[in-house]
């Protein structure tokens, strides 16, 4: 019989038409909000706490016992959510997904002022084509520390009374030489400088401007000076909420579909997920866009802590046998996107069409990542894969297989390959999407509501 994609579209029921709109209807939301991972952190910590779940120190306090469900936190920048089952050292299975998104920081000593206007310097983070980020309409959020150690929460730019801050581009009149440019030398890193500010009025003596503006400004409205820009974690990213595209309202448009919208349907089948013989985990990290490094990555011990306190506690003694038997005996989706077809770009053969993800015809499954030869990815096993396609086709699952890319078009990677290393069963499992990586992201619906089915039955 002849493979062929299934279309969500053709396939749905008015019932469950309804029931898309409403997942989606919460997953925009989210989006809209938890545009950073702090703010993403946050929003799953609370929805973790409100549906029952306890924080990991204060279920070591007690009891720890299958059925439980704690939540353990990462810096107030990754979590994991653990549904417990009869013994943590049969294995787990874990949803991985991870919450940070291609972004612009700002710099430790970024005011600065010219032509009458106050600038922060930035340093993109992640892989972002720099011309994406001119001439939007962008917000700042983020945190900065007192010489003092006072904690100052920054959002600026979201709600409709709030400005907006920009990055300005050369207009067309005198981009003659620009023009013929490559496209990555259009603009340099250190050209994106934001817009923050303009007006000199009120200057008190000669060799004051706008910078002394902002300057006075920060320090009556949040009451930090510019040297607390050296203690501060400060990200620039599009103003506004995600938004319906098409008319017939199929699509979304927003920042961080890239990874939020695996993290959002991790978030919300962990928080649905009853207890069974195996553990469950829902399990959102920090700095994927940059190779999972830093103690808020999923290169750090976190997880494998949180693990071992929980064997601890729930064994008379502690062998770290259990803890390697644990992450052996593992089963994994790790939940992160991929490359959708896009038509407008067929010309340049980046596309194999007959492998790559489709919008609207559900969940994707890669069975490996990489670049060229497979570089850096993990290859899952047969045996596993054919282990979800049951899962999946006994829960009615709309998904389809997919590659990033051609074959030696490019490529990428996920967290697959950590966990794998550790010696558990994964498999880059996730939403096909348009525009990866640029500020705004384009993803369909079905495909949203698909991947959350996907990661509920699997935890079924």
């Amino acid at each position: 019989m002849k493979y062929e994609r299934t279309n969500v579209w053709e396939q749905i029921s008015d019932e469950e038409l309804q029931e898309l709109e409403a997942y989606n209807k919460e997953y925009m939301a989210f989006l809209s909000q938890a545009k950073t991972e702090r703010l993403a952190h946050d929003w799953i910590v609370k929805a973790a706490l409100e549906a029952g779940f306890k924080p990991l120190e204060e279920a070591l306090q007690g009891d720890v016992k299958p059925g439980d469900k704690i939540v353990a936190s990462n810096h107030g920048k990754g979590a994991a959510l653990f549904v417990l089952g009869e013994d943590i050292a049969e294995g787990m299975d874990i949803v991985g997904s991870h919450i940070d998104a291609p972004r612009l920081d700002i710099k430790a000593v970024p005011l600065h002022e010219e032509g009458n206007m106050a600038y922060l310097r930035t340093h993109y983070y992640g892989g972002v084509k720099l011309y994406h980020w001119l001439n939007l309409p962008l917000a700042l959020h983020g945190v900065m520390f007192k010489k003092d150690g006072t904690k100052v929460d920054i959002h600026v730019g979201e709600d409709p009374d709030d400005p907006v801050f920009y990055i300005n581009d050369l207009l067309i009149h005198l981009s003659h030489k620009l023009l013929q440019e490559k496209a990555s030398d259009v603009i340099k890193g250190e050209q994106l400088q934001v817009v923050i500010g303009h007006s000199s009025r009120g200057k008190e003596k000669d060799g004051e401007g706008v910078a002394d503006n902002v300057r006075k400004f920060l320090l009556e409205k949040y009451g930090v000076e510019e040297a607390d820009f050296m203690s501060a974690e400060l990200e620039v990213v599009p103003a506004g909420p995600a938004r319906e595209v098409g008319f017939d309202r199929s699509l979304i448009a927003g920042h961080g579909h890239d990874d939020r919208i695996c993290s959002f349907a991790n978030l919300k089948a962990v928080l649905e997920a009853q207890p069974t013989k195996r553990t469950k985990v829902g399990l959102f990290v920090d700095k994927e866009e940059v190779g999972s490094q830093g103690n808020t990555g999923m290169l750090s011990a976190f997880f494998e802590n949180a693990v071992a306190e929980l064997l601890g506690a729930m064994h008379e003694t502690y062998d770290e046998r259990y803890l390697k038997r644990a992450f052996a005996h593992s089963r994994v989706l790790s939940a992160d996107v991929t490359a959708a077809y896009d038509p407008q770009f067929e010309a340049l053969g980046v596309f194999e069409k007959q492998n790559a993800a489709m919008l609207g015809c559900g969940v994707s499954i890669s069975k490996y990542t990489g670049s060229g030869g497979k570089g850096g990815s993990n290859d899952a096993n047969a045996e596993f894969l054919s282990d979800i396609r049951q899962v999946f086709e006994r829960e009615g699952v709309i998904y389809q297989t997919a590659e990033l890319g051609a074959v030696n078009a490019g490529g990428g990677g996920t967290i697959a390959y950590i966990l794998a290393n550790a010696g558990a069963e994964v498999v880059d499992c996730g939403t096909g999407m348009l525009s990866m990586h640029a500020p705004i992201e384009l993803a369909s619906k079905a495909d949203a509501y698909e991947t959350y089915r996907a990661y509920r039955a699997f935890w079924k």
